[in-house]
């Protein structure tokens, strides 16, 4: 038996635009993907799933992973996340070259399935570290987010970004662009607040629909653009330790996001909601369209605030976690 667990993640800068080669900074946040791995001998997979914002599900199906189980579930969100389980087993007897392996495999999660938080990315990072390890292989954090990104890219269609499992397996803040990913220094205490209200984005559609735009208008192609400017003043500030430029420069990317057609009326409500409070910034944070948002705020009144915001559900602060994927204690 075999456990890993991975970190979520939230985007100070540069969701969606980082598609599109700009930069992105996304930071490792201390909630994280707990996934368990038995070998078996019949090359069959189990696969029993807790704690995502859903129900939970249990499915055994045969050793191709190249195909998905018949899994009688209506929700679009359970057959994303039975193929990034079947990617990350695809990704593991690869990389162990031992293609006719079987698993059994225990996803325990702290992270909210589609709302923005790097979900699958943390369970991917962590089911191909615990699956290859389970083999006898030993993968680098690096090798581990290029196979996870490879499972996210297969899933979404060719429009995923290596930040979001780049994040995750490495830790810390990240600077994410194209090809070129690295870790970049940041304040431990950025004194991050989530909101959340309890919905979910769908991240293919939002995607496309911004590639529409950015086909069809030169304005938009010109905003994923400025999203990108964002981002690299931000990497200054963030080097800086300037909470307060953070803070203000979040408030544009938001603004950039909504005008790309990817915030909601919740988000948008969560959002003002923390600026009332005084937080020195808040956008939405992954794909949009429902999910979570992310604010600066050291007092306690911006999650008491959202707390108190018709459609948000939960709201937490959430520390910065520096330690990527890591095995785990049985």
């Amino acid at each position: 038996m075999t456990v890993s667990s991975a970190p979520g993640k939230v985007y100070l800068f540069g969701e969606h635009a980082v598609v599109y080669g700009e930069p992105a900074v996304p930071c490792a946040i201390e909630r994280r993907a707990r996934v368990t791995v038995d070998a078996r001998d019949d090359g069959r997979l189990r696969v029993q799933a807790a704690d995502l914002t859903l129900d939970g599900f249990t499915v055994e199906y045969s050793g191709d992973a190249g195909g998905a189980p018949d899994v009688d579930v209506p929700s679009g969100l359970v057959r994303a996340a039975m193929g990034y389980i079947d990617g990350a087993v695809s990704q593991a007897r690869d990389a162990a070259n031992q293609p006719d392996a079987g698993f059994d495999i225990t996803i325990e999660s702290a992270i909210p399935l589609g709302a923005g938080l790097g979900s699958s990315a943390a369970v991917v990072v962590a089911a191909i570290d615990a699956a290859t390890r389970e083999l006898g292989v030993e993968l680098t954090n690096e090798q581990l987010a290029d196979r996870a990104y490879q499972v996210e890219l297969d899933v979404q269609d060719g429009q995923a970004s290596r930040a979001d499992t780049f994040c995750s397996a490495m830790g810390g803040a990240v600077r994410v662009e194209g090809d070129d990913c690295r870790t970049i220094d940041a304040p431990d205490n950025l004194p991050f607040v989530i909101g959340y209200d309890g919905g979910a984005g769908d991240t293919g559609v939002l995607v496309a629909g911004v590639r529409k735009l950015r086909e069809e208008y030169d304005f938009a192609a010109n905003t994923v653009s400025a999203i990108g400017d964002i981002v690299r003043h931000g990497e200054q500030a963030l080097a800086d330790g300037n909470i307060e430029e953070l803070g203000r420069l979040m408030n544009f990317n938001h603004g950039l996001l909504e005008a790309l057609g990817v915030s909601s009326r919740s988000l948008d409500t969560m959002v003002w909601a923390a600026r009332d409070a005084d937080a020195l910034g808040a956008k939405l944070t992954g794909a949009g369209g429902g999910g979570c948002i992310v604010a600066l705020d050291e007092t306690d009144a911006t999650a008491t605030a959202l707390r108190f915001t018709m459609g948000c559900e939960d709201a937490f602060r959430a520390e910065l976690d520096t330690e990527g994927v890591r095995v785990e204690e049985p």
